[in-house]
């Protein structure tokens, strides 16, 4: 039996992956789910998702793809971890997930067959398609100039490419100084830490998901409130702590979270 089953937990409530299903809609997060379902819709071209290590971007993104899942006119395409090792072989990796067939194989060749297939989706089956780039700090220069050269394809009415990248703080700086690249973002949005109240409803909000009749029952407020303290808002942290609250519950045979648990799993937590 596993230690949520002990706790009256269906699931796991803290898991660190990105399942949408646990997406807490905090107001910075939702925020910018409707303006990047405005700008696909839209079908503005360029938007720019940041925010610090941990703060919800993955999951936010993956809710995103999920709105969209029954809308058969849009066909989202994600790359994970853009840290490719030449400009071939991101062209390539871009073929391949569009489903081309190339004749042959060389950097022009394949932004040909790339800018065919988005006309062909775009204009002739009138499909919007959606790249989604996560971690795009690890863009290189190279790499963001064959992305600006692909927003270049457009109608008289709107791009055919839509392009989402979400990426740590650590990429505007850099973008600020591609002007001909930084012009082009339709829309760019920082996902801010949540903020107290917002903290408890994510944490009771995740329970609740993981099948808890009453969340109040496994975290105290003042449990609650060191953790805010601790996390400072950010999801990722606030799970975390969260998880090895409840698994120290389990190891010690207790039924609730309360401050002295908490205190006692950060001394040992590296967060």
């Amino acid at each position: 039996m596993s230690y949520y089953e002990m706790l009256g937990l269906k699931k796991e409530p803290f898991a660190t992956g990105p399942d949408p299903a646990f997406f807490y809609r905090s107001s910075s997060h939702n925020a910018a789910l409707q303006r990047l379902e405005i700008m696909l819709r839209l079908k503005r071209g360029l938007g720019l998702i940041l925010g610090d290590v941990g703060i919800g971007k993955t999951t936010m993104s993956r809710a995103l793809v999920q709105a969209f899942a029954n809308d058969h006119d849009y066909i989202f395409h994600i790359i994970l971890d853009p840290s490719y090792k030449s400009e071939f072989q991101f062209l390539s990796s871009l073929v391949k997930m569009f489903g081309i067939k190339p004749n042959s194989r060389s950097t022009l060749d394949y932004r040909e067959e790339i800018e065919r297939y988005l006309f062909k989706k775009g204009v002739d089956e009138n499909k919007t398609v959606v790249l989604l780039i996560d971690e795009g700090q690890k863009l290189s220069a190279s790499f963001l100039e064959i992305l600006r050269i692909f927003l270049n394809y457009e109608t008289n009415e709107y791009k055919l490419l839509q392009l989402i990248i979400v990426s740590q703080m650590e990429l505007l700086p850099r973008i600020k100084k591609i002007k001909n690249f930084y012009d082009r973002i339709g829309l760019k949005y920082i996902i801010n830490p949540l903020d107290e109240k917002e903290t408890k409803e994510m944490i009771f909000f995740r329970l609740k998901t993981a099948g808890a009749e009453d969340p109040k029952k496994l975290f105290t407020d003042g449990a609650v409130n060191f953790i805010f303290g601790c996390s400072q808002g950010y999801p990722r942290k606030t799970s975390m702590l969260c998880h090895d609250a409840l698994e120290f519950l389990v190891m010690n045979g207790k039924a609730i979270a309360d401050e002295s648990v908490v205190r006692e799993v950060a001394a040992r937590t590296v967060i």
